[in-house]
Parts: structure tokens; C-alpha cells; sequence
């Protein structure tokens, strides 16, 4: 079928739209009308090569939601008329699929970058031109996407689907962090560095859990003031304020937790620097550069540096548990988004950047 597609080629800034022609499902796919789609900062670092070996040209969007048009033959679980978000892609039998944590799958970084299926085809072509898709088994920034059903996850039609792509990367991994990484329970301590969506997701979740002090960490004064409306009770400036001594001065035995959302090498010390006894920093995105410290930071009291993909969340539990919340009123994730329309891509991915939104969503051309 014919498709309309934002295509990130090596010649392009930023991605362009382009009629491609999409294959049928194979058996453990799903055939989605994508309706909406988030714009994480993981698109636009493999729009621009940033690190990520993805290959080119490539159609990138791995925070879909949309409606299902067709299943594969060993699809159980989900049906045409479905309204689904879209997660990652997994093998669905190695132990780690296994024990229920499928952002750890044995094959997810080739499943995730490497721009084809498993078995090396690709669903996307352009007049006999090879697109590479399936990043993240879904190549959502498109009308319509071929989408792996294990990450496919059925949710109310009355959610309006805007609100509910988001879910699928950056705010369960903000979420996901504080409820299974790091199991925070009532009256603990947690430092936010970045208030982006994925920070501001485990500020609402640490909300919601019960800890006694929420510490956020951002240069931008817009982004601190909305943490505190989410739920901080303190938020100090990146750039400007001594971090560690400040939260040694609202915290004096230290943080139980500190996650670390962003790229900044020197985040990544701060994070240990401001953790108390047998604390916990984890952060979710690789450093810029390379950092160092001392390993009598993590040896004298305890401490821990955990890297954390997709907040050791299993989609097919948490989204629909954060959806619950979100309907409760005390999970507020729809505070985060900013709407494009799909032709105004270029716009989305420029605010992204710049820090101008907290999370953009673009909506499709029949939405």
C-alpha cells in the first residue's frame, strides 16, 4: 500500500515527507494506521548520526499509537479496530524476554537501529529504493506502519491516542525508572537531572509513590516551574546553582535515588556525588563523552551507577497501569505534550532540540 513517510536520508534536515510503498504483515505483525506519534530525542540523535548506528535512508518514530487495520496470522492478542500504543520490538524467548523485560532482549539493538527485520528485509521501499524501518519494530513517523505485535499494546478507544504515544518510550522510561528500577517507596528521596518528558514522567511517578522530597535539576526556568506543578518539591538551576551542595543543604545524609536523564558528562558524576548511603543514580542515555570518577565514590557508602533501558518496564503491565492513573487524574502525562500536525515535522523536531516543548506529538495527515 501507499503510505506517507518522514524519511531521514544523509542529504536531508530535517527529515522529509515522501510517498513510500508499505508491504502486507508477515505473521507476527500488525498493520497500524498511525494516528500519533512523539518525538523522542532518540530520533532526532539518529536523524542527525549522533552515535546511533542507523542505517540510511530510514524512516524513524518509535512512540506510535493508531489504530489497527490488519493482524498476522499468529497474532492472538490484538484485532483490527484495536486502539494500540507501540512500544519496542523483542524476540519474545531469550531469558530476559523471558523473565518479562523485553527492553533487555538479547537482539534489541539490532531490532532497535538496525533499520530492517531480524531476518534483514525491510517493509519500506520508494520506487525499488530499500527504506530501511522497524526502528524500534514500529517506523512510526508515517500514516501507516508495520508494527511487531509483542510490542503492540491495546488500549481504551476513549483515550485519545495523542495522549497515549508518548507512553510507549519516554514516559514509561521516566515512570518505569522510579516503580521497577528503583522500587521507591514512601518517604524516599529522589534527584531529577533533566526535567525533559522522561524526567518529568519519574517525578509524577515518585509522586505517586509516595516519596518525601522530589529534587529537580534544569537549566530551563519553564521546565523547573512545570516539575513543581507535577509534583517537585525543590527545583534548582543547572546552570547556575552548585548542585551537589545544594542538595546536600535540603538533603544533609543524601539521596536514595538520583536518575540522570541526559548526555552531559558531568550529570553523571553529579548524580553519585548527591546520593546518601547505599543510594542508587541510574541514568537512561549514553554520556557524550566519556566521564570518570573515583570508584571510592561507589565502594564508601554503598553506592550504585545502574544504566536503565525502557525503565525495566513490561509494556503490556505498565502502560495500561500509567493509563489508570493518567484517568485518576494523578498521573498528568498529558501536561507534557505539544501537538504538530505531521507536515509541520520539521517544526517538531526543531522545538525538540532546542527545548522549546517538553514532548512533541505529531498528528497525522487523517487524524
Amino acid at each position: 500500500m501507499k503510505i506517507t513517510a518522514a524519511v531521514s536520508r544523509a542529504t536531508t534536515e530535517p527529515p522529509q515527507l515522501e510517498e513510500l510503498e508499505l508491504g502486507a504483515p508477515r505473521a507476527d505483525e500488525v498493520l497500524v494506521r498511525v494516528m500519533a506519534a512523539g518525538v523522542c530525542h532518540t530520533d532526532v540523535r539518529a536523524h542527525a548520526g549522533g552515535g546511533l548506528p542507523v542505517p540510511r535512508p530510514v524512516v524513524l518514530g518509535h512512540e506510535g499509537a493508531g489504530i489497527i487495520l490488519q493482524v498476522g496470522s499468529a497474532v492472538q492478542h490484538l484485532q483490527p479496530g484495536d486502539h494500540v500504543v507501540l512500544s519496542g520490538s523483542s524476540c519474545g524467548g531469550c531469558p530476559s524476554c523471558r523473565a518479562n523485560l523485553p527492553s533487555y532482549c538479547d537482539e534489541v539493538l539490532p531490532r532497535s537501529f538496525g533499520g530492517q527485520r531480524i531476518d534483514g528485509s525491510s517493509a519500506l521501499s520508494a520506487q525499488g529504493e530499500r527504506i530501511h524501518g522497524h526502528f524500534f519494530g514500529q517506523s512510526s513517523f508515517a500514516t501507516y506502519c508495520l508494527a511487531d505485535a509483542r510490542g503492540a499494546v491495546r488500549i481504551d478507544k476513549d483515550i485519545p491516542l495523542q495522549v497515549a504515544a508518548p507512553l510507549g518510550c519516554g514516559v514509561i522510561t521516566g515512570a518505569g525508572t522510579v516503580l521497577h528500577v528503583f522500587g521507591l517507596r514512601p518517604g524516599a528521596s529522589l534527584v531529577v537531572i533533566g526535567a525533559g518528558s522522561v524526567g518529568l514522567s519519574a517525578v509524577m511517578a515518585a509522586r505517586l509513590s509516595g516519596a518525601s522530597q522530589i529534587i529537580t535539576v534544569d537549566p530551563l526556568p519553564q521546565r523547573r516551574a512545570l516539575s513543581l506543578e507535577l509534583g517537585a518539591t525543590a527545583t534548582l538551576d543547572a546552570a547556575g546553582d552548585d548542585i551537589v551542595a545544594r542538595v546536600r543543604e535540603l538533603l544533609p545524609r543524601g539521596a536514595d535515588f538520583a536518575l540522570n536523564t541526559t548526555a552531559v558528562p558531568a550529570a553523571y558524576e553529579t548524580s553519585l556525588q548527591v546520593l546518601g548511603t547505599r543510594g542508587v543514580a541510574g541514568f537512561v542515555t549514553s554520556p557524550a563523552e566519556l566521564f570518570t570518577t573515583r570508584l571510592q565514590t561507589l565502594q564508601y557508602g554503598g553506592r550504585s551507577l545502574r544504566g536503565i533501558i525502557g525503565g525495566d518496564a513490561a509494556p503490556q503491565l505498565t502502560i495500561p497501569l500509567l493509563l489508570d492513573h493518567w484517568r485518576q487524574g494523578r498521573f498528568p502525562m498529558d501536561r507534557l505534550i505539544t501537538p504538530f500536525h505531521f507536515s509541520d515535522i520539521a517544526q517538531a523536531f526543531a522545538a525538540a532540540k532546542a527545548g522549546q516543548v517538553v514532548k512533541p506529538v505529531l498528528l497525522m495527515e487523517h487524524a
